[in-house]
């Protein structure tokens, strides 16, 4: 195989790529020779296996600690407000390989000798990946260089401007409509090849990028034809809800093994990790990297769950106390235990934060932050003692999109469509979501009427329990426009009760008034409004495009 770099966009040319068979699934299988591009994609075996590098470097999307939400072992630049503009980044350039696979694909399977409809059914999956890079690069940066085809060292493309945001999203739709138009649907796809893309993948991912681009442009009031995309979402997620899927019926075990594989209809993508720790193609580390702090929750989003009557204590930005407080709320100050706050609360508290007492990580867990886990709050949701047990050879599989998003999105969309949603649509999505998990309370109308809630609010509250640590919560804040609002406050951790914090030294920690760990200061927090709400482009995609790129503004 023949590889270069070209300049400017960091574009990697990866010309071929010959996949051996796969003992679990044909995706995993990495490279194990090198075939001449000249006696490359000839075949479809040659198409299947040119799309399988497009799941080699898709990403886990294990953490993300940018939020308020989930912290790890030190400050993160970003959510702290003190990230510099870096020369190159990762979150640039690896998108722009991940498109330049896509469109290899799109131009060398032009050779292949089959059929156009098997040609199409290849070509959609280049057009999905194509679309989730770009939708990543959107969200970060706004307008991006739009590269639908290969380049060269000569290509004048090399030194292209950004491409206005609005033409970015409608490639990415138009792209996934070529999904939606030949992948394969869910109930069609071969369980060999289970883990594939298929239809409901880029309809899901077509909701996705339609709420996202509707509400921002809703909130942040900067396009006038955010309802269209909007409409988009809402006509997106209600064909997902006619592929066949449904809600996996516990939602613990969803994160785990047991969630694993084609009988589970709830997942829509996911990364897939395996074969085994004894026959290792690809593994991660993420349960270890739980127990040692890599994704601490905060008392900021525990805040965020109802309580068992179904009400509220805060409102979704974690500050700020509710028109309505549950009954079932205990003052910080007055907790009487580190259990107190996940006391009688959303049953999927227990599913996801593991009680003082329960067994856990290394035997019953015993609130401390010599771990790493500064929070002093334990993660439970995702956890799995096999994986614990495997130093970076971990293969429980990783879920990008799943079927509880696309209800929660249609749930969003038509609300924000006219600022009201029928109990009906609340009993399809978010009630659909309570019965799952066996939670009492049901949104309606009226209930929200009768306690002087927000519906917006307990819509995205829903969203922001059901979805928690899965990296969905930075780019939430960021289109409802809360980022400036959120990202600066204090963040909180475990309450510290001497009895139960064995070994640890109180003067080691930063309590506050309540006795309450303060593990971030509002004072070393910031949110710039003018610059902060889009990343800064790297250097060095300025520099080598002889100006054509710019910097956002205020970087």
């Amino acid at each position: 195989m023949k590889k270069f770099k070209t300049s400017s966009l960091l574009i990697m040319t990866v010309i071929a790529f010959a996949f051996a068979g796969c003992d679990k699934f044909d995706i995993n299988r990495l490279p194990e020779t090198e075939i001449p591009d000249s006696q490359f994609w000839n075949s479809e075996a040659d198409l299947t296996n040119a799309c399988n590098r497009l799941y080699q470097e898709l990403d886990g999307d294990w953490i993300d600690n940018r939020a308020d939400d989930a912290l790890t072992t030190a400050p993160n630049n970003v959510s702290t407000g003190n990230r510099a503009i870096p020369n190159t980044s990762g979150d640039w350039n690896d998108r722009y390989d991940e498109i330049f696979t896509a469109n290899n694909i799109l131009e060398k399977g032009l050779r292949a000798k089959v059929t156009e409809h098997v040609r199409s059914r290849w070509f959609a999956e280049a057009y999905f990946f194509r679309a989730y890079a770009y939708f990543k690069l959107l969200k970060l940066y706004g307008d991006v260089p739009l590269l639908l085809k290969t380049l060269n060292t000569e290509s004048p493309e090399l030194y292209m401007a950004r491409t206005p945001r609005a033409e970015v999203v409608q490639q990415i739709y138009n792209d996934l409509d070529s999904g939606v138009k030949y992948l394969p649907r869910r109930a069609d796809l071969p369980a060999a090849l289970w883990g594939r893309v298929t239809r409901s993948s880029a309809l899901a991912m077509k909701a996705r990028v339609g709420l996202y681009e509707g509400t921002r442009g809703k909130f942040h009031g900067n396009v006038s034809n955010w309802r269209d995309h909007l409409n988009i979402a809402v006509a997106a997620a209600t064909a997902v809800m006619g592929e066949g899927h449904t809600l996996f019926a516990n939602y613990g075990n969803l994160f785990i093994q047991a969630g694993e594989g084609p009988a589970n209809t709830e997942n829509i993508l996911v990364k897939i990790y395996g074969v085994s720790k004894d026959n290792l193609l690809l593994g991660h580390n993420h349960s270890r990297n739980m127990e040692n702090g890599q994704l601490a929750p905060t008392r900021n989003l525990l805040r965020q769950y109802l309580y068992s009557d179904g009400l509220p204590a805060y409102n979704i930005n974690g500050t700020t106390a509710s028109a309505t407080r549950s009954a079932l709320f205990v003052q910080e100050l007055n907790e009487t235990s580190y259990n107190t706050i996940l006391d009688n609360r959303d049953p999927r508290v227990g599913f996801s934060y593991f009680r003082a007492g329960e067994e856990a990580y290394q035997g019953p867990w015993v609130p401390k932050t010599s771990l790493g886990i500064r929070t002093a709050i334990a993660p439970k949701k995702g956890f799995n003692k096999i994986d614990q047990n495997i130093t970076n050879a971990a293969t429980v599989d990783r879920i990008l999109i799943r079927y509880a998003e696309v209800l929660l999105t249609l749930a969003e969309a038509k609300f924000e469509l006219n600022d009201a949603i029928s109990d009906a649509d609340l009993n399809l999505t978010v009630n659909a979501l309570r019965t799952r998990v066996g939670f009492a309370p049901k949104l309606t109308n009226a209930f929200v009427t009768t306690n002087n809630l927000s519906m917006r609010e307990e819509i995205r509250r829903e969203r922001t329990v059901e979805l928690a640590m899965e990296g969905f919560r930075y780019d939430d804040l960021i289109r409802w426009k809360l980022a400036e609002t959120v990202l600066p406050q204090t963040l909180l951790g475990a309450k510290f009760i001497t009895a139960e914090w064995v070994g640890t030294n109180q003067n080691t920690l930063n309590l506050n008034a309540d006795r309450v760990l303060v593990v971030e200061t509002a004072a070393n927090r910031t949110f710039r409004v003018d610059r902060d709400y889009l990343y800064p482009v790297p250097l060095n995609e300025i520099n080598t495009s002889r100006g054509n790129v710019i910097q956002n503004p205020n970087w």
